[in-house]
């Protein structure tokens, strides 16, 4: 065919395009303009659903957020993408604090990458929406997250739909498993306290750079070993807690005059673990229901901490609640039993709830009974090591006669003590 009968034929294809493309055009403004929404949306439905059909791909859609809590498969996801190079990425995001061990790699919104596990492919995108703020306060419970966020974000994995099994029982968990230990290796223990909000922590937590540990806490080493050997049991007893059908956590109450090392032991505590501190502010918290949305939103392998519980908000007991209209869902003490060891606790595993207060005798007996406060540690003014009773670990059953005027005696005995071998 010679080029000048070729020029013609190419114009007709232009052409003929050009018309189809017009038609298209026309055919969907009338659609737009003349069908009903209805009509339109039961159409553009049932579309979808047939080029499903056809379709050899498979979605699964990995939300941040599953229910109150934070999804772990979305922040295993996260810390797994960080580390795998691609040079389909265009964008990622990077941070790194002053005491970080390595840069933060992430993902950027609506970004996508491939990763290929025992040869099959894998696309991961990740799908950000934005949402407008609201600060009403008595929303559908479903849309709470979106509430106090400017936006949802959800991972998209794609990969052929022959691979759906493997995916979900081997790349899924593999996901997990790697995320779990890329954590161990560069993580940083952080301090976390509540947001403006009041019902959900601050993801911008900053860097606990305590340098307390056990090897520099000034306490007495058979105490020492006691409670560390009590955190070890702590740590392997899913098994058990499981056994005994008690949810795994573990309460702590340090209590003693101001300035005896309360906050160092408590940072000891989060080095030793390498848990993050949530620090809890009572005074922050304006009913029992965003106290049980804090718990909800609290990861696990976490210390919850509250200070000085007896004088940071004004707690009505028990017997006063019945008292007092509570209709305006104020927080009393019944929630905050409730949110340490009712049917909410129950929603997080591997966490410790560390208390502390100047003075144990003015708080509630129902706080002070195992399962809330399991442990019990008087902190001194004199070296823990010479004051004999009065720097000894107790469980909770055993301060029960135990008086707090006994305690206060032995621990001037023991300064006594010092000071004769000082002179």
């Amino acid at each position: 065919m010679s080029l000048n009968q070729r020029i013609p034929n190419v114009q007709k294809l232009l052409s003929t395009a050009a018309t189809v493309a017009a038609t298209a055009m026309l055919v969907r403004s009338i659609a737009y303009d003349y069908i009903p929404n209805d009509i339109h949306r039961y159409l553009s439905s049932h579309l979808q659903n047939l080029s499903r059909l056809f379709s050899s791909r498979f979605t699964i859609v990995i939300e941040e957020f599953q229910g109150f809590s934070k999804n772990q498969m979305f922040d295993a996801a996260e810390v797994y993408l960080g580390t795998i190079t691609s040079s389909s990425v265009q964008r990622v995001r990077v941070g790194k604090d002053e005491n970080e061990k390595s840069l933060v790699v992430t993902l950027d919104r609506n970004e996508e990458i491939v990763d290929v596990f025992e040869n099959i492919q894998m696309n991961w995108s990740l799908v950000c929406t934005q949402v407008e703020p609201s600060n009403c306060r008595n929303q559908n419970m479903r849309d709470l997250n979106a509430t106090l966020r400017s936006e949802v974000r959800s991972y998209e994995l794609s990969f052929h739909k022959r691979h759906k099994d493997k995916v979900l029982s081997s790349y899924l968990p593999y996901i997990l498993r790697r995320a779990k230990s890329i954590r161990e290796e560069c993580k940083t223990v952080k301090l976390h306290t509540v947001i403006e909000y009041g019902s959900c922590w601050d993801t911008n937590a900053v860097n606990l750079n305590h340098p307390m540990t056990f090897k520099t806490l000034a306490m007495d080493s058979e105490l020492k070993k006691e409670l560390m050997e009590d955190l070890n049991n702590f740590l392997n007893g899913k098994e058990y807690y499981k056994r005994i059908g008690k949810a795994w956590k573990r309460g702590y109450l340090l209590y003693g005059p101001p300035g005896t090392g309360k906050s160092s032991l408590i940072a000891a505590m989060a080095n030793y673990l390498n848990f993050d501190i949530h620090d809890l502010d009572l005074s922050e918290v304006r009913s029992n229901t965003e106290l049980r949305l804090l718990l909800l939103s609290m990861p696990s392998r976490s210390i919850l901490v509250i200070e000085d519980i007896d004088c940071s908000i004004k707690l009505e007991n028990r017997e006063n609640e019945n008292d007092h209209n509570t209709g305006n869902n104020k927080m009393t003490l019944s929630g905050l039993l409730n949110f340490i060891d009712g049917l909410w606790s129950c929603c997080g595993d591997e966490r410790v709830i560390i208390f502390t207060t100047n003075y144990k005798e003015q708080l509630d007996p129902a706080l002070l009974r195992p399962g809330r406060m399991d442990v019990h540690i008087c902190m001194s003014y004199c070296t823990p090591s010479v004051v004999g009773k009065a720097g000894q670990l107790k469980t909770a059953n055993e301060f029960q006669g135990l008086e707090m005027e006994e305690i206060n005696n032995q621990s001037t005995q023991g300064l006594d003590r010092i000071i004769r071998e000082v002179q």
